[in-house]
């Protein structure tokens, strides 16, 4: 995949966009804090690592060994450097912990991350519960995603592709416009982007997930990502009070 990154990206006229969909990785115990760095080694690095430097991290060697692929000289060439903008999908945080798995038959690309993922410790959420069962709303999260790319990968030019907060796609038209947790979501999230901002990174685009209600990926029509309310059987689109909310947000940044 990183190889054809470029490859691809030849084929484009300009502008290319390598998206990271990892979610920043937050613990403090120092068990999990190895843990959440091999994730994002296996998560982050290993696409972004060789992009900007041209070589795997030393993480991902040390574990992988001689499963994983080497870059000749003339793909190191043509990977390094290879996007203009890195494209980060952020929605949630969560822990990880150690999965107590050694040597899994078969090795599959997750296995090699020893690691299990946790929404709570403790018994304590890290967030509040969107409406899918990976989304919890942990605002913060944005910083360290946005922050961490900045600092470990040269201060790339980034574009938020992806954020959003979904609820259940069985809610009535009158419940659905009335969408205050989402506007919320976005409000605390957009804070910390600029915090992001202000402390250095540099941050070109954004985009919520999503303008519509669609059909999301397993749970097809059940979940409602977007900030118009859309009627299924009948295609009609109606726009919630959170699309009013970037609506006029944008008014007042405009006016500013």
């Amino acid at each position: 995949m990183v190889g054809a990154h470029q490859l691809n990206r030849d084929a484009f006229l300009e502008g290319f966009v390598s998206s990271l969909a990892r979610q920043a990785l937050p613990t403090k115990l120092r068990a999990w804090r190895s843990r959440a760095t091999e994730d994002r080694a296996y998560g982050l690095h290993s696409f972004l690592h060789p992009l900007t430097y041209g070589y795997y991290p030393k993480s991902i060697r040390e574990i992988v060994k001689d499963r994983l692929p080497k870059f000749t000289a003339d793909q190191v060439k043509m990977v390094k450097g290879s996007y203009d903008y890195v494209g980060v999908n952020q929605y949630t945080s969560y822990y990880m912990k150690d999965n107590g798995v050694t040597n899994p038959k078969p090795v599959s690309y997750q296995d090699d991350w020893h690691v299990e993922f946790k929404f709570d410790r403790d018994g304590v959420p890290i967030g509040p519960q969107a409406y899918s069962g990976w989304l919890y709303i942990v605002p913060w999260g944005m910083y360290k995603a946005v922050t961490y790319v900045k600092v470990n990968y040269g201060d790339p030019v980034i574009i938020l592709a992806e954020n959003g907060m979904d609820q259940p796609g069985n809610v009535t038209l009158p419940e659905g416009l009335r969408d205050t947790k989402r506007i919320n979501f976005y409000k605390s999230y957009i804070t910390e982007l600029k915090r992001a901002m202000d402390d250095g990174a540099t941050v070109i685009g954004y985009f919520a997930w999503s303008l519509l209600d669609n059909f999301e990926w397993r749970l097809g029509y059940t979940s409602r990502f977007g900030l118009v309310y859309v009627d299924f059987k009948t295609n009609m689109r109606y726009p919630k009070e959170s699309a009013y909310w970037f609506k006029n947000m944008l008014k007042r940044k405009k006016n500013n």
